[in-house]
């Protein structure tokens, strides 16, 4: 797996909502300035499904991403299977900086591990700034 994190100075309340509401999802969901998330849809409960569209601004490309919930346990946990079966864990524990974040996934084939790193790890770098300006 494939792991990413970060360290937001929020209260767990706050990193948990901003994290899975669809209202917030869409401000932060892209790994670079020319993306954005459109859409975002989220039944956050076991059997739930979720999805968003990330696109380019340009308009040139889209893409949905999604899944559905196997695991969730308010401010603590959230696992899922997106729709070609790879796992995705997500943990959220509250430490005297802040709330870490910890997001492990299965590497898909296509891409570089490094490439998928980056892109994930921008995301959450873009949670935290978002979060924390919020």
């Amino acid at each position: 797996m494939i792991t990413v994190q970060n360290t937001i100075n929020a209260s767990v309340d706050k990193v948990w909502e901003f994290w899975t509401a669809p209202e917030h999802i869409t401000k932060w969901n892209f790994a670079s300035p020319d993306w954005h998330t459109p859409h975002a849809e989220n039944d956050l409960r076991v059997g739930g499904k979720f999805t968003s569209t990330m696109a380019a601004k340009d308009g040139s490309m889209s893409f949905d991403f999604g899944g559905e919930y196997t695991v969730v346990e308010q401010n603590k946990a959230i696992e899922y299977i997106l729709e070609d079966g790879r796992k995705v864990e997500i943990t959220f524990k509250e430490t005297p900086s802040g709330v870490e974040v910890i997001e492990k996934f299965d590497p898909e084939t296509e891409n570089s591990e490094e490439m998928q790193r980056g892109g994930w790890q921008a995301i959450m770098d873009n949670f935290k700034s978002y979060t924390e300006s919020n």
